[in-house]
């Protein structure tokens, strides 16, 4: 089953790069730069884009291609980052229901999806903050928003718990192998 979510997820991914960079349609962005601020002038938007009320949403109705990239690269990464580790999940599964829970196999998979999961969630976030950045610097090339990480950085410490109850098994493993050979 996880191995079908995460061809799903990947399937998800190549449809949605491939439509969006077919699609001809305006490109927007959400931003919390000038939440707080009060704005007595309009923003120094470029030509075309569409300012909401709060100045928080800008909107490009004919976006260039570096903007309709950025904006698919505030959506990819975490697709992508979804279906790697669903993948990474399906073989750690896989593995157990093969071989049992407490094997250096076991051990090892739990250790590589923990790893990827806490390097690969603010890597992910990194790309989207960058390209959403991005996309607001070519609307609004004057004001600009800087760089952020975005998504569920909370995964960082899942991602560590993995790796260390990996560590854990590693250790029992090698624990019980040394107790078979001494009976």
């Amino acid at each position: 089953m996880t191995f079908l979510l995460a061809f799903l997820c990947g399937v998800a991914f190549i449809g949605t790069g491939v439509t969006h960079m077919l699609d001809d349609g305006a490109v927007c962005v959400q931003t919390d730069f000038w939440h707080n601020a009060s704005l007595a002038d309009p923003l120094p938007v470029g030509t075309g884009v569409k300012v909401s009320s709060s100045a928080t949403r800008l909107c490009q109705d004919s976006p260039s291609v570096g903007q309709r990239a950025a904006d698919l690269g505030g959506k990819l990464p975490w697709l992508l980052f979804g279906a790697l580790a669903l993948l990474l999940f399906s073989r750690l599964l896989k593995a157990v229901l093969l071989q049992g829970p407490f094997t250096e196999v076991v051990a090892h998979r739990l250790s590589v999806l923990g790893w990827f999961v806490t390097a690969g969630t603010p890597l992910a976030g990194l790309i989207v903050g960058w390209s959403e950045s991005w996309l607001v610097g070519s609307m609004a090339p004057i004001v600009g928003s800087g760089p952020t990480v975005s998504g569920p950085l909370v995964l960082v410490l899942a991602g560590l718990a993995a790796v260390i109850m990996g560590k854990i098994m590693r250790e029992g493993v090698r624990m019980r192998e040394d107790l078979e050979g001494t009976i």
